[in-house]
């Protein structure tokens, strides 16, 4: 478009602010009447054309200034994700929370000995200390496969104290906690379970329970445990005794959970062989008893609660 045809178009623009949050709007006033008597109707087509896009290109300009969308899809775009409610708050302020209390989820196994504690020693050289390590990952298959999650308190020929055992038994929630020994006494090819003596509970004044007496409010759900254990064992290894037997084994006494000790005769028999040939009824036991365990299981809501 010529100089002398911009003339023709006379543009008149307000700006004016609306009560609806200061969206500017713009008007417009055209001189149609010249252009008809000039007899150049297309020209002014070519002419609106180009104005109604200038218009739109300032309208869009301005509606995002404001924060208002300028088309349907900006505008469903601009709609705001909906996020999950926040917990309602007390009259204290504070949020209120549900707290779930988790059921049996977690076994924690414990391989006997290790490092240069090497444990019952046999005359052909076995050692305890290896075979319940190699028993464990028999063991902790056996459990995975019932849907546990297994920590162990050894990986390998490390020798952690009793303390640091229970420790971390002690730190799970939703645990139990089994510990693996090969004796050196009893008939061979039978299995024990053992679970710690009754022990009064001895809470002091603010109800905490002193480190070793950790077993006390335990004691009957690990009875319960070491009977579902035994009772696969007695099946599976002839001779092996109908119920748990009770004694004061050291990684029971400081643990707060279900926990028993699981210990297989013996490392005086002349073939590895044959304790090599248990590992699989014995981790099968374990693994089964701990899933008939489960429905049973209780989480005690402070540590002075017996379950």
């Amino acid at each position: 478009m010529r100089n002398s045809e911009r003339g023709d178009v006379a543009l008149a623009w307000r700006h004016r602010y609306a009560a609806n949050g200061g969206a500017v709007r713009f008007g417009m006033l055209l001189d149609v009447k010249h252009f008809v008597r000039n007899k150049i109707r297309g020209k002014l087509c070519a002419a609106l054309f180009a104005l109604a896009v200038s218009f739109a290109a300032l309208n869009g300009a301005a509606s995002s200034s404001s924060g208002q969308p300028s088309s349907p899809a900006a505008a469903q775009q601009a709609t705001p994700v909906p996020t999950p409610a926040q917990p309602a708050a007390t009259a204290s302020g504070s949020a209120t929370q549900t707290v779930a209390q988790p059921g049996l989820n977690i076994v924690v196994l414990d391989p006997a000995h290790g490092g240069t504690d090497l444990g019952a020693r046999g005359t052909g050289g076995i050692h305890e200390s290896d075979i319940v390590l190699e028993f464990a990952a028999q063991v902790r298959t056996a459990l995975e496969a019932q849907g546990f999650q297994v920590v162990q308190t050894r990986q390998g020929n490390a020798n952690p104290s009793f303390d640091d055992r229970s420790a971390i038994a002690n730190a799970q929630r939703g645990a139990i906690f089994v510990t693996l020994h090969i004796a050196s006494t009893g008939v061979p090819g039978t299995a024990r379970v053992y679970v710690m003596n009754d022990l009064a509970s001895a809470a002091d004044a603010t109800g905490l329970i002193p480190w070793d007496r950790a077993q006390a409010p335990c004691v009957s759900l690990s009875r319960k445990l070491g009977d579902q254990v035994q009772a696969l064992l007695a099946q599976r290894f002839k001779g092996s005794p109908a119920v748990t037997q009770t004694a004061s084994v050291r990684q029971l006494r400081t643990t707060a959970a279900p926990a028993i000790a699981v210990e297989i005769s013996s490392v005086t028999i002349e073939e590895r062989t044959q304790l090599d040939h248990m590992a699989p009824g014995v981790a099968d036991a374990i693994a089964r008893g701990a899933a008939a365990f489960r429905p049973t299981y209780v989480v005690p809501a402070n540590p002075g609660e017996r379950p």
